[in-house]
C-alpha cells in the first residue's frame, strides 16, 4: 500500500513534525519541565526539558582517566610514607596481583601547594596545578572493585556488573540536548583504539537507544559513518531517506512502542540534521593559534589529547549535555595502570594529558562557560602505598583521589582525608553512588526521582535504597544558581 510524506511523518510520532512542535512550543515556554518519576512516560527524544529543581550546570565534561592514577603521587601527599619507605605495613593490604610485598613504597615526587588555596600538588602535573583555585580536590573516594573493568562500569554506570545505562545516557534521558542537531552524549577516544571494556562504558543499556554515547573522532571525518561510502545526488539522497522512512513508518505501525525501531528512527532523522552541522562544530581551524598552543596542539605530545579536549569545549558550547573524554593509548590501552615502572610511566602519560586538561578549565572559565559546565577529571580507583616488582603500585579500591571543576563546586577545596599512607580512605568519605548523586544535583536533578521501569523494576543510577547514594552538600558553594 503506497504511503504519502505526510502519512508517513505523521505516523513518526517522534519524527521531524513533532520535534519542531515541541522546539517552539518550549521556546514560546508552553511545555512543562519532565519530572522524571516515572518510568517510560517522557524523555524519550533528544528534546531539551528541565530538571526538577533549578540547576547550577547544564553540561558535564568527564575527563576520564583510565587505568587508576596514583593518588598518593599525585593528589594525596603522604610524607610518612616516604619516611617509612621500605618497612613493612602495618597491616595486610588488599592486592589484585600476586607480586606484591607488603612494603611500603614512598613517592618519588616533590609536592609544592599552589594558588591561593594552598592545595597540594605532585611535580608531575604542573598544568593543573596552575588551576588549583579552580578545582575541588576530593582525596577520599572509594569504590567496590579493584579489577579494571568492574571499577570502570562502577563509575560510568553505579553498579560493577556491565548491561546498565551509563551516566551520561540517564542525563541525556532527563534532559534531552539543548542542540538538536547533535546528539546529548559524545564520546572522544583515542582513534588508534579503545580503553578498557570498549564501548559497554557508553552504553545506554535498557534505556532507549537514543540516548547511548555517539563516538565522534578527532582525527579524519569527526562523525563516524556519517557520510554515504558512494557520493549521491541531493535528490537521491532525499528520496532514499523518504523511502527509509516509510519501511520504518510501516514497520512501527505494526509494532507499536517498540524501543528499539523509535531509536533507530531518531536517529537516522539526527543524522541527517548532523551532516548539515556537526563538521561545523568540530572544526578546529576555527579556533586561533593561541587557542590551539593552550590545549597543546603544537607539540606530537599533547596534540591527541589536547584536540579531544578543545573539541570538548566546542560540544558543550553548542549544547551538548555530556561528553565524555578518555585518555591516550600509550603506554597502553590503560595508561595509568602503573604496576611497574612507576616514575617514568607515570611522568609519561601526565606529560600527555596534564596541559590540555588545565587548559580545558582555563579556557571555559575565559569564555564563561564553566559556570555552566561541570569538569571532572577522575580515574576508576586509585593504587596502593606497597610496592609491586619493586618500583609499581596495584590496584587500590579503598582510596583515590579526583578533580571537579564548576562554580557550583567549592572551588580551591579540598575534602575527605586517608590514613597515614593513602590506603584507605577515612575522613568524609565519597562513594561513587554519592558522585554520582552530586553530580545530578548540580544539573537540577533529584538522583531518587530519576528514575525507569525495566522488567517491572523502577531502576536508578544510584539505587540510593541499597548504595545508600546522597548528594554531599559538603563539597558544594553557596553561589546562587545558575542556570
Amino acid at each position: 500500500m503506497a504511503v504519502c510524506r505526510r502519512e508517513v511523518l505523521k505516523s513518526l510520532g517522534n519524527g521531524f513534525g513533532t520535534l519542531a512542535l515541541a522546539g517552539v512550543m518550549r521556546d514560546a515556554g508552553l511545555l512543562a519541565a519532565a519530572d522524571h518519576n516515572l518510568a517510560s512516560g517522557g524523555g524519550e527524544t533528544l528534546a531539551a526539558s528541565g530538571g526538577h529543581f533549578a540547576a547550577k550546570a547544564k553540561a558535564v565534561i568527564q575527563l576520564f582517566q583510565n587505568g587508576g592514577p596514583s593518588q598518593m603521587d599525585l593528589f594525596d601527599h603522604k610524607p610518612e610514607l616516604s619516611k617509612r619507605h621500605g618497612q613493612p605495613h602495618p597491616e595486610q593490604v588488599e592486592t589484585f596481583q600476586l607480586r606484591n610485598a607488603n612494603v611500603l613504597m614512598g613517592t618519588s615526587q616533590r609536592f609544592a601547594r599552589h594558588g591561593q588555596s594552598g592545595l597540594e600538588f605532585s611535580e608531575a602535573i604542573p598544568y593543573l596545578s596552575s588551576v588549583a583555585d579552580e578545582l575541588c580536590l576530593v582525596r577520599s573516594m572509594y569504590t567496590e572493585n579493584n579489577n579494571h573493568s568492574f571499577a570502570i562500569t562502577m563509575m560510568q554506570t553505579g553498579k560493577t556488573f556491565a548491561g546498565r545505562p551509563a551516566i551520561g545516557s540517564w542525563i541525556g534521558y532527563a534532559l534531552g540536548s539543548e542542540n538538536q542537531n547533535l546528539p546529548g552524549y559524545i564520546v572522544l577516544r583515542d582513534p588508534g583504539g579503545y580503553n578498557t571494556s570498549g564501548k559497554t562504558v557508553w552504553s545506554s543499556g535498557w534505556l532507549p537507544r537514543v540516548f547511548e554515547g555517539t563516538e565522534f573522532s578527532s582525527t579524519g571525518a569527526p562523525v563516524l559513518y556519517m557520510q554515504a561510502a558512494r557520493t549521491q545526488g541531493a535528490r537521491a539522497q532525499l528520496r532514499s531517506r523518504e523511502f527509509l522512512a516509510q519501511l520504518n513508518a510501516e514497520h512501527l505501525n505494526e509494532h507499536p512502542r517498540e524501543s528499539e525501531l523509535e531509536s533507530r528512527i531518531q536517529n537516522f532523522e539526527l543524522a541527517a540534521r548532523m551532516q548539515l552541522s556537526a563538521s561545523n562544530v568540530l572544526d578546529l581551524s576555527q579556533e586561533t593559534a593561541e587557542t590551539r598552543r593552550l590545549y597543546g596542539l603544537d607539540n606530537p605530545t599533547t596534540a591527541g589529547y589536547g584536540t579531544r579536549c578543545l573539541m570538548a569545549r566546542r560540544l558543550v558550547e553548542a549544547g551538548v549535555r555530556f561528553v565524555q573524554v578518555f585518555p591516550p593509548l600509550d603506554p597502553s590501552y590503560q595508561p595509568w595502570d602503573n604496576h611497574s615502572d612507576l616514575k617514568n610511566n607515570l611522568h609519561r602519560i601526565c606529560r600527555q594529558v596534564d596541559q590540555p586538561s588545565a587548559a580545558l578549565i582555563f579556557d571555559l572559565k575565559q569564555r564563561g562557560l564553566l559556570d555552566e559546565v561541570v569538569v571532572q577529571w577522575t580515574g576508576e580507583f586509585g593504587r596502593l602505598p606497597i610496592t609491586e616488582s619493586g618500583n609499581g603500585r596495584d590496584h587500590n579500591r579503598h582510596a583515590f583521589s579526583l578533580l571537579i571543576s564548576n562554580p557550583g563546586f567549592r572551588s580551591g577545596h579540598m575534602y575527605g582525608a586517608t590514613d597515614e599512607f593513602g590506603y584507605k580512605s577515612i575522613e568524609n568519605r565519597v562513594s561513587v553512588p554519592d558522585l554520582h548523586a552530586t553530580i545530578l544535583h548540580q544539573l537540577g536533578l533529584d538522583h531518587t526521582r530519576l528514575r525507569f521501569t525495566h522488567n517491572g523494576r523502577a531502576e536508578r543510577l544510584t539505587d540510593p535504597e541499597v548504595t545508600g547514594a546522597r548528594v554531599v552538600h559538603d563539597l558544594l558553594s553557596t553561589a546562587t544558581n545558575v542556570v
